[in-house]
């Protein structure tokens, strides 16, 4: 018995999502704020004995945000967790067919666990009998509802619907539009009610790994102090005649304690002291000074503490001197060894759910963690956001979450894949490409040059990193973009993948004439053979991504490099010309080279200084010369503005304050202050972009920079 689907309907930041899941190890991943919480707050609900009183106290504010202003009242939540390869057992079955035996025909390998916090009994029949579109019926009954007083949580079970479909919701819940709301609820295809006894908590094995906050704290607090929770797991088999020795041990320490001749001394002299000070009327009638060592098991067991030595050392010290990492990873070692002990009960099921292990985890620590914590008859959901351990994650168990305005989105990246493309993303989802993962947008580069250059010059240009844009800028070291570029799709991962690739458009007339020399003709082929590449490859991604909005290449007509200096940046690569060669003729025939108008001869030139020293150390070089007055190349700018298709209004107010300031840099005769008002007023939302009352020319004297603004206004 695993958990294959979990179902969340209006809960928190889940407006309507489902996870799926597989036996074995699964991951959640997600930037922060993403919902990997909240999920597994969910599941507690319905798995975790000691959650389950909290499925009794939802309020309002567990609803999501969409429903916010009062527009909750009315709806439900709904949790659904979906069981696949249930045995034949009874006390399981009963749990979803509620019988006293098992019929042959009522056995059931799938099912489902649902938890509806919904409105009371009076209230749902009030919605029920009102007239179809009765708008103002439906609001004088909405507006009087409270959570207190009028919502209740219910489980049930053996459901068949999907309740995150909206038809499937409005038959259940209601049509709050046209105000058209059931009069019965159909138990054979939502569910019928679990009692309390037949807890599904109470018939598996459940354990919960917070996310690694403050564990010195969680030491010190008996409440949360994993070695004392498997102290008294232990305890409790030993038998009262066991501990007794020690009992009699601790008693005879005390007293001898308390008998030392000091110890009796200072006691005298504590009651002659305040004899002398208050009079016998008003001392005490007794003083004693005791040892406070306990012999009772359970407080005699919060004493013992934890010594350890961090790896390589000779010292043992509490847990306090430990390092962070040292210091969670003793943490989540006690609590897995919780999780053994509790397992090894007779329950039908075990899960262990851990949240975001990684927390100041060495990365290597990280990756053998995930690969070694594999128990054979368990099922263990992680959350992260350490590219570590999705790197090791099967890709056919990752369920990715996506922030929206309001609500999370659920993608599983290997829907709908055959197992050969799933293997094909398998093997390049390293540490560096997972980060697309996690990425608001991805560009797929084709080259060492892309992958450094690219993101020196939107931040030189603009003043914002790819980074800050939320945008992945992954290298694929090939053009076998379509490898990764599938992940991208409306069944997998809706974000936006922008690849940029070469054209390999001829940078000159590949006409062999008969007075061409050799290397002439040898040139003039290969020119010619990159082209026929470019245009094969042009019409392989054409089809690839017809009829997927999610992902779009952008061409450099000829090269990046040839691109680069067609986009008016000579003067950065002559910049390099004398770290690339060192006799002067050759110097100064590529610097006259660099400054012609025709493609052919500074493409040529500016290839072979590449080739020359290698397009990533070339590109290395060029990049200590970009400036705020490089212009990025157009498809650069387009698959930028694909990738991340919106801005917010800060985003775009620090790129023209940016701008501004780098102008006065540059002109210190400018005064651009009447200009910073109305970008003010911009960023404070008093006024769209197109209002802005200055002349963006003056300001923004870079083409490609205007076609960003332009396309944003």
């Amino acid at each position: 018995m695993y958990i294959s689907k979990v179902s969340l309907v209006n809960y928190r930041n889940f407006a309507n999502a489902n996870f799926y899941f597989k036996k074995g190890i699964n991951t959640v991943i997600g930037e922060n704020g993403a919902g990997k919480t909240n999920v597994f707050k969910a599941i507690r609900l319905l798995l975790e004995d000691a959650s389950i009183q909290y499925a009794y106290k939802l309020t309002d504010s567990d609803f999501n945000r969409t429903l916010g202003n009062g527009l909750w009242k009315g709806h439900w939540i709904i949790i659904s967790i979906e069981f696949d390869e249930l045995n034949d057992e009874e006390a399981i079955q009963s749990l979803f067919i509620h019988g006293s035996g098992i019929a042959e025909d009522e056995y059931v390998k799938k099912a489902t666990y649902n938890l509806f916090f919904r409105p009371k009994a009076d209230i749902r029949q009030k919605l029920a009998e009102l007239t179809e579109g009765d708008t103002d019926g439906l609001q004088n009954i909405l507006k009087d509802i409270t959570i207190q007083d009028n919502y209740e949580t219910f489980f049930t079970g053996k459901s068949t619907a999907d309740f995150t479909d909206p038809t499937i919701y409005k038959e259940l819940v209601g049509d709050f539009e046209n105000v058209i709301f059931p009069s019965t609820i159909d138990a054979s295809k939502f569910g019928s009610k679990i009692p309390h006894q037949l807890s599904v908590a109470k018939e598996v094995s459940f354990t919960f790994i917070q996310a690694l906050r403050d564990v010195v704290s969680d030491f010190h607090n008996n409440r949360t102090n994993p070695l004392l929770t498997l102290l008294k797991n232990k305890s409790g088999e030993i038998t009262e005649a066991d501990y007794q020795p020690i009992s009699n041990l601790v008693n005879s320490l005390n007293e001898s304690i308390e008998e030392l001749p000091d110890v009796k001394k200072i006691r005298d002299d504590i009651k002659s002291t305040i004899q002398d000070a208050v009079g016998l009327t008003y001392s005490p009638s007794s003083l004693s000074i005791k040892s406070s060592v306990p012999d009772e098991a359970e407080k005699l067991l919060q004493s013992l503490k934890l010594f350890i030595g961090e790896p390589g050392e000779m010292y043992e010290g509490g847990i306090h001197e430990l390092s962070l990492g040292g210091a969670n990873l003793i943490f989540l070692t006690l609590k897995l060894l919780e999780f053994k002990y509790r397992k090894s009960k007779d329950t039908f099921a075990n899960f262990l759910i851990i949240e975001e292990p990684e927390a100041h985890i060495h990365n290597h620590i990280q990756k053998t963690l995930f690969d070694k914590l594999d128990y054979g008859d368990t099922q263990i959901i992680y959350s992260t956001h350490s590219t570590q351990i999705s790197e090791v994650s099967n890709v056919e168990n990752i369920n990715i979450l996506a922030k929206k305005l309001n609500y999370a989105e659920v993608y599983q990246p290997s829907n709908g894949l055959n197992p050969e493309n799933v293997g094909e993303i398998q093997r390049y989802l390293d540490a560096v490409r997972t980060n697309l993962l996690f990425a608001k947008g991805v560009i797929l580069v084709e080259g060492d040059a892309e992958e450094i250059l690219i993101p020196i010059m939107v931040k030189k240009v603009f003043g914002i990193s790819l980074d800050e844009l939320g945008i992945s800028l992954i290298n694929i070291r090939s053009t076998g973009f379509e490898n990764v570029a599938q992940l991208f799709h409306n069944d997998r991962i809706q974000r936006k993948c922008a690849i940029l690739t070469d054209l390999d458009d001829a940078i000159c007339d590949t006409t062999e004439l008969v007075t061409d020399s050799e290397s002439a003709k040898k040139y003039k082929k290969k020119v010619t053979a990159s082209q026929k590449k470019g245009l094969e490859r042009k019409v392989k991604l054409d089809t690839f991504e017809a009829d997927n909005d999610w992902v779009m290449t952008f061409y450099a007509k000829h090269t990046f490099e040839v691109d680069f200096v067609t986009s008016n940046n000579d003067w950065e690569v002559r910049q390099i010309i004398g770290q690339v060669y060192s006799d002067q003729p050759t110097k100064d025939l590529s610097d006259r080279q660099l400054t012609s108008t025709d493609v052919a001869i500074y493409g040529k030139r500016v290839l072979t200084m590449a080739r020359h020293v290698g397009k990533g150390w070339f590109a290395i070089m060029l990049g200590k010369h970009i400036t705020p007055f490089t212009e990025i190349p157009d498809y650069i700018i387009d698959a930028i503005l694909f990738a991340k298709e919106t801005y917010s209004s800060e985003i775009i107010a620090d790129i023209i304050n940016y701008r501004i300031e780098k102008n006065v840099e540059a002109d210190d005769s400018l005064d651009f202050a009447s200009c910073r008002a109305e970008l003010l007023k911009y960023r404070n939302g008093d006024n769209k972009l197109e209002d802005l009352e200055f002349d963006f020319d003056l300001i923004i004297p870079n083409d490609q920079i205007m076609k960003l603004i332009n396309k944003l206004k």
